[in-house]
């Protein structure tokens, strides 16, 4: 395998567990409603998707309000995840593979 194309499967990777992670984090917000903070399985998807939602919070302007920033992580990430693919298609063409 041809390491461009493993560090971009790589990285797709990583924005799928965060983007499922973020979604499974909303719909357990939706089930679980206030008391979603005192949930195990709410607090351990809340803990892998720390990151991705710090990050969003870093770059977003300040007039977004903090509860907003989990679905805008959840949106960058989906289109991140989709220009990955793009990306992998492209480097799988021009190496000459079918994946």
């Amino acid at each position: 395998m041809q390491f461009d194309l493993l560090l971009v499967s790589l990285a797709r990777v990583i924005v799928e567990v965060a983007g499922f992670a973020l979604l499974g984090r909303g719909i357990l917000a939706l089930l679980a409603g206030k008391s979603r903070h005192e949930n195990l399985f709410y607090i351990i998807l809340e803990t892998i998707t720390r990151p991705a939602v710090k990050a969003v919070r870093w770059m977003a302007p300040r007039f977004i309000i903090d509860a907003h920033v989990p679905m805008l992580a959840f949106f960058l990430l989906f289109w991140l995840w989709i220009a990955l693919a793009i990306a992998k298609r492209y480097l799988c063409g021009l190496h000459g593979l079918t994946c």
